[in-house]
């Protein structure tokens, strides 16, 4: 029996919404990408789109939940910094159980995999392999045997889950991909995979203790610092590399109006390497960032495609 019972109210909280914005943005820019061209977009695989890709990461989520509860991993960290480090905590809270939330992240996927499937058959193309892809990465970023998120890879499957949700949304409208996209997508990656990284530096000490080797825990504080800096510089470099060499629209620069946030994070990380329970401003300065990457380019894509 579960310690509470299981209602929709209780199952969005286990899902983590607060971060579900960062796929939903990624789905706007793709759609925004496939409608730059001119050739119009179709509403309804848009919402589609968005809400398969949001109900995806909330299962993956769940199953994050579900994983690290039976490694011990959340328990261990009593110093997370709710809500964006540590997992939902409704396990360790005892709120729900470790049953109930793996047959909530079963229940999950077993909504998206069947619309994902009728969508790709109305939509054509790549669409169905880019599903396959992204929800590949969803199992194997938490899941044993794989478990990259416990062999230091977390941010290489999320840059890569977080680049296909782009791709598929545009795919979805296009039944094609195009180095375009696939240049666009790449810069909002990067970003997403800051996210990992810097939630990942307060969870380090207990994520050692359980043997769970993420990216954080290898580096170190200042590794970790170095190599966020490095991640966002590569993001933006990418963006006015692409728009300089007629990779992406010209008006996809507007994606830099998020690097203040991006730097104010990354000093925010470099003054408190020593303290990372500090670190809550810098990784909301990190989410906001990808987020307004997204959107900022959508918007210049979309005023773009308006004026054809």
């Amino acid at each position: 029996m579960s310690p509470t019972p299981l209602d929709l109210k209780l199952i969005w909280r286990m899902t983590r919404p607060g971060f579900l914005i960062v796929t939903a943005a990624g789905c706007v820019l793709g759609i925004a990408l496939a409608a730059a061209c001119g050739c119009g977009i179709s509403w309804g695989r848009a919402a589609a789109t968005i809400g398969l890709a949001v109900l995806a990461h909330a299962a993956a989520n769940v199953l994050n939940d579900f994983e690290d509860g039976r490694s011990g991993a959340d328990a261990a960290n009593t110093a997370g910094l709710f809500p964006f480090t540590g997992g939902s905590r409704l396990i360790q809270n005892g709120v729900v159980t470790l049953d109930d939330t793996r047959q909530v992240a079963l229940a999950l996927f077993g909504l998206v995999i069947p619309a994902g499937v009728l969508l790709a058959v109305l939509s054509g193309g790549v669409v169905f392999s880019i599903g396959l892809a992204g929800l590949f990465l969803a199992w194997a970023y938490s899941s044993p045997p794989l478990s990259l998120m416990r062999r230091g890879l977390g941010e290489l499957a999320v840059a890569a889950a977080w680049w296909l949700v782009v791709l598929g949304a545009y795919a979805v409208q296009r039944g094609t991909v195009s180095v375009v996209a696939a240049a666009t997508a790449s810069s909002f990656a990067g970003l997403i995979a800051n996210i990992l990284l810097i939630n990942g530096i307060p969870d380090a000490a207990a994520d050692a203790q359980v043997g769970k080797r993420t990216l954080a825990v290898r580096l170190g504080p200042q590794g970790s610092a170095l190599a966020y800096t490095a991640l966002a510089s590569a993001s933006y470099a990418l963006l006015a590399v692409g728009v300089a060499f007629d990779l992406q629209p010209p008006t996809a620069i507007w994606g830099l109006l998020s690097a203040p946030l991006s730097a104010s994070a990354a000093v925010y990380l470099w003054r408190h390497t020593t303290t990372p329970q500090a670190l809550r401003p810098a990784i909301i300065y990190t989410i906001a960032a990808a987020v307004l990457h997204a959107l900022a380019m959508s918007v210049s894509l979309a005023l773009a495609a308006r004026a054809l």
